[in-house]
């Protein structure tokens, strides 16, 4: 029978470590076993269960829910994103940075990077968007504190055998989505490096055989997708990133 460590599930998955341990230990999910040095070796039915519990949780099921799922139980599924992100409002309306900080590392403990970004952070910042007032003052602190985490992931991950690569916005002013589009990327496995300030336009030649990602927030224009045809003829490693 063949065992895997979790750094081997982990990448096999698309599933952050930090992730599977918090799915054994706070939720029971999981039953990995031991070697006699402690480390955590996982079988091929395991495997099939954290797939398992990946397609719930994608699909919008609370983390404490699947368990009972999983068991064949009776649950009232409801949109668990929806509420996800109504704890993240409770949280926001209270303007404390400090809980807000735990909020997401514990939120980002808990569910893949891909299903935060795209059923969290990004409709809660588009909901905060539409307000000229107060919510764009909570929409900031979070933008800061989404940024601080990614950070710290982004850190890790570069810790970790990879590939290098950065990457940088294009005709986008949105600098919160272009760090979790990063995070993203880091969950597949690359070390990324961010580019902070977006521009006008790239510069492939400064980074000569490096990995880029180029995020625009929106579809390329013909202009945009003609360049960066233009730029992998010449042997630039460029690609677009989409959200």
């Amino acid at each position: 029978m063949a065992l895997y460590s979790i750094g081997d599930v982990a990448e096999r998955c698309g599933i952050n470590p930090v992730t599977l341990r918090a799915w054994q230990r706070r939720y029971g999910l999981i039953k990995p076993q031991r070697t006699e040095g402690g480390h955590r070796q996982f079988d091929d039915e395991d495997i099939l269960r954290i797939e398992e519990i990946k397609r719930w949780v994608e699909s919008g099921v609370p983390v404490g829910k699947v368990k009972a799922l999983l068991e064949g139980g009776n649950v009232n599924i409801h949109d668990g994103w929806t509420a996800l992100q109504e704890e993240m409002m409770a949280v926001l309306r209270l303007v404390r940075p400090s809980k807000l900080r735990t909020k997401i590392a514990t939120i980002g403990r808990e569910h893949p990077a891909d299903a935060l970004i795209d059923h969290v952070f990004v409709p809660i910042r588009q909901r905060l968007g539409l307000d000229q007032n107060t919510a764009r003052v909570m929409c900031s602190l979070l933008d800061g504190a989404i940024i601080d985490y990614v950070a710290f992931c982004l850190a890790g991950s570069r810790k970790k055998p990879g590939k290098d690569a950065l990457i940088l916005g294009w005709e986008t002013e949105d600098r919160t989505r272009l760090w979790m589009e990063a995070w993203r990327l880091s969950q597949q496995g690359w070390r990324m490096d961010v580019l902070a300030e977006p521009l006008a336009m790239p510069r492939p030649e400064l980074f000569p055989g490096q990995q880029l990602f180029v995020f625009t927030g929106k579809p390329l224009s013909r202009r945009q997708q003609e360049l960066i045809t233009h730029w992998q003829d010449q042997g630039f490693l460029i690609t677009h990133q989409h959200s």
